[in-house]
């Protein structure tokens, strides 16, 4: 993922927040969300230093409408950590691992609704807030008076907060949304949908008619001398609060997975609508020993459940053109609702697939709401097919500039940078930080410019004049001088950065440094076999290299006599314990991944994005995760920021 489709993400990741918290008309599906929001994040762990300050990702929890009063919770509501498989679980159980061996497991199904924190003072119900941030909500205390399964007295001196969900049965939401169509009111999509309305609404006497339900699963601010959440759960319980349908203590993860299949096959029969199970470490004092990231507690995580399935089927199949020219197969399907979110496309990855899977228009499908932007198809039902069908026929030009295709076996692309679908998307990234850096160049203004026809490809950035940018919308002569100074100052960038810049696939920021280091600028002329001789080099980086440069020479040339890249500085070596070995940097460290790289480059060390085998070193900084627990199965050598430093002192 580059920066521009980081900050494009976050962009949608952000409408679709607050569709969903503000405005309690969702956009997406959980899943979609949940993922989109992954990719976001491991982008932001693997890049810290592009992470945008604005990201939904430094939230704990949703957004604050003005209308309801504010208000601050005493203890901060944290989110919690996603694990989607047994294996992540088990990676999760294995962090915990590392500060004790043994420890129980508290388990309860998570019940999906609107989070809420309850504040009792000397057992009187002081104030309800909503989770808002995670240390400012709004204060919905009068709706929550409404709610019978609320005390509004509890047996209990001093102040404490009790976290939960609010919730509606499907039942009544099922009455609900048929009293709306009734009234010709719009529906609610589900019943999460329908709990965070409903809880967040002006008028209480509506909230009253709602039946909201409040389930608690945890607790803030309290002075209860219990040593166990669960003890102090049981504690909440006897206050007259209600118990989750089932929930379990153990030790043991078999029984921690026996409960969380047992869920998933009673999830039509449980009233209340779960999208997985919750399992916290029992134990108080480990719970405060693990601590807490920025985000998340270390003690908890939420085992979401599987995708939804339905049945739909393919009306046509369409192609689509990205950035790199990948030529995406997607399913235009008839209509389908699961869990509030009507699908009408599902993507086909790749014509392999299709071929796998056999994939053909007309095709009576089985269609999951899997956590991808897009759905996808998991099945066909090839029992439905009536004759009808038509098979997908591999393309073999592009669908909108009819040049030939670079056919990979999986992976199908069009390799003219000229391509309308493919340039935008190639002129962002070729105006990105790490290409050649072109300041003001976003989006929007690459956008606009295309638009009105001033930029159809890379090389029309370099005859923009003032006189056209000011007859743009938004263009000061201040603006315009500015970019054009940033477009100038972008000729004469280092090879390594041009090669960069063009998007060829497989080709990244690593790849294209070799290339400019080896070839210099007759890297355009070199033979296949000198390609695959550079290390690290295999024949689909080969392939896809020199069907770029067939497609693409003569642009190239005429795009380099403009540019003028120059030709790479041999950097000196200095030898060191880090010579020709491989290096992973992972974690926060004191200064930037990339000062740390370009140090280490100079000792001589290759480094690497992932763990491996073949890996000699992994540089470790705090909150490492994954790539630590990894060397540490593998054996890798371990070395911390101040260890590394040691090995390099006194070489020069």
């Amino acid at each position: 993922m580059t920066h521009e489709q980081y900050l494009e993400k976050i962009a949608i990741l952000k409408r679709w927040a607050e569709a969903y918290y503000l405005y309690d008309n969702p956009e997406a599906s959980d899943e979609e969300y949940d993922k989109l929001y992954h990719e976001i994040l491991e982008f932001e762990k693997k890049n810290p230093l592009l992470c945008d300050n604005a990201s939904p990702t430094k939230r704990v929890g949703g957004l604050v409408l003005d209308g309801f009063e504010k208000a601050s919770h005493i203890a901060r509501m944290w989110s919690m950590e996603d694990v989607f498989n047994t294996q992540e679980l088990q990676d999760w159980i294995a962090r915990v691992k590392k500060t004790k061996e043994d420890f129980t497991f508290y388990c309860e199904p998570k019940f999906d609704g609107a989070s809420l924190n309850i504040i009792y003072e000397n057992g009187l119900l002081k104030q309800a807030i909503t989770r808002g941030d995670g240390s400012v909500g709004e204060d919905v205390t009068e709706n929550i008076k409404t709610i019978a399964s609320v005390p509004l007295e509890v047996a209990y001196d001093g102040l404490i907060e009790i976290r939960g969900e609010v919730v509606i049965r499907k039942s009544d939401f099922e009455a609900i949304n048929e009293e709306r169509l009734r009234l010709g009111e719009p529906l609610f999509a589900n019943p999460r949908n329908a709990s965070s309305g409903s809880l967040r609404q002006l008028d209480t006497a509506i909230t009253a008619k709602r039946k909201l339900v409040f389930y608690p699963w945890g607790i803030g601010k309290n002075s209860l001398a219990y040593t166990r959440l669960s003890e102090k759960m049981d504690f909440v319980y006897a206050l007259g609060f209600l118990k989750p349908p089932r929930m379990i203590v153990t030790k043991s993860l078999n029984d921690v997975l026996e409960l969380y299949y047992e869920l998933i096959e009673k999830r039509d029969e449980i009233e209340m609508m779960m999208d997985g199970m919750v399992i916290k470490v029992d134990e108080i004092a480990l719970q405060e020993e693990l601590g807490y990231t920025v985000k998340n507690p270390r003690w908890m995580v939420a085992f979401k459940f599987p995708a939804i399935e339905k049945v739909t089927k393919i009306k046509s199949i369409t192609l689509q053109v990205g950035r790199t020219g990948v030529v995406t197969p997607v399913a235009e399907v008839e209509p389908v609702n699961i869990e509030g979110v009507v699908v009408e496309r599902a993507t086909l990855h790749n014509f392999d697939e299709i071929e796998r899977k056999d994939i053909r228009q007309g095709d009576s499908v089985v269609i999951i709401r899997s956590g991808d932007v897009i759905p996808k198809i998991v099945k066909v039902l090839e029992e439905r097919r009536d004759g009808s069908e038509q098979k997908v026929v591999r393309p073999t030009n592009c669908p909108k500039c009819n040049q030939e295709l670079l056919d990979e076996g999986a992976l199908i692309k069009c390799q003219n940078l000229a391509c309308e679908d493919r340039v935008v998307n190639a002129i962002i990234h070729f105006a990105s930080k790490k290409c050649l850096n072109i300041d003001g160049l976003g989006d929007k203004i690459v956008e606009q410019l295309f638009a009105n026809r001033l930029v159809l490809e890379v090389k029309d950035l370099y005859s923009l004049d003032l006189e056209a940018l000011l007859q743009l919308e938004g263009f000061k002569e201040k603006k315009a001088l500015n970019l054009l100074q940033a477009i100038e100052q972008s000729r004469h960038c280092e090879l390594n950065r041009f090669i960069n810049a063009l998007g060829i696939e497989h080709i990244g920021e690593v790849a294209a440094k070799k290339i400019a280091q080896r070839f210099g600028l007759a890297w355009i002329e070199a033979s296949e076999e000198e390609v695959l001789s550079i290390e690290g080099f295999g024949k689909e980086m080969v392939q896809s290299l020199k069907e770029f440069l067939h497609v693409n020479k003569d642009k190239l040339i005429e795009l380099m006599a403009i540019i003028e890249p120059k030709e790479p500085q041999m950097q000196s070596v200095i030898d060191s314990p880090f010579t020709d070995k491989s290096v992973v940097i992972t974690g926060a460290l004191s200064v930037s991944r990339d000062e740390i790289k370009k140090e280490l480059e100079s000792f001589g060390a290759k480094i690497v994005s992932s763990v491996s085998k073949k890996t000699d070193f992994v540089i470790c900084g705090e909150d490492a995760g994954s790539k630590y627990d990894k060397a540490l199965a593998l054996g890798v050598s371990i070395l911390s920021e101040e260890q590394m430093r040691k090995m390099l002192k006194g070489i020069s």
